[in-house]
C-alpha cells in the first residue's frame, strides 16, 4: 500500500553528499581528471555548504 508512496518520496528527495560526490568522481574522462577529482572532494568541496 506504502509502495508508491514510498516511490515519490525517493524521486523527490535531494541526493546525499555521498551521492553527489560519487557522481563528481564519476564524470571524470580520465585518470588525471579523476585524480584533481579526489582531490577537490577530499578538501571538502561538497561538505562545505
Amino acid at each position: 500500500m506504502f509502495d508508491p508512496l514510498r516511490k515519490i518520496a525517493r524521486a523527490f528527495r535531494a541526493p546525499s553528499t555521498q551521492e553527489r560526490e560519487m557522481a563528481y568522481l564519476n564524470g571524470s574522462f580520465d585518470r588525471i581528471d579523476l585524480e584533481f577529482r579526489q582531490r577537490q572532494v577530499d578538501r571538502g568541496l561538497f561538505r562545505n555548504r
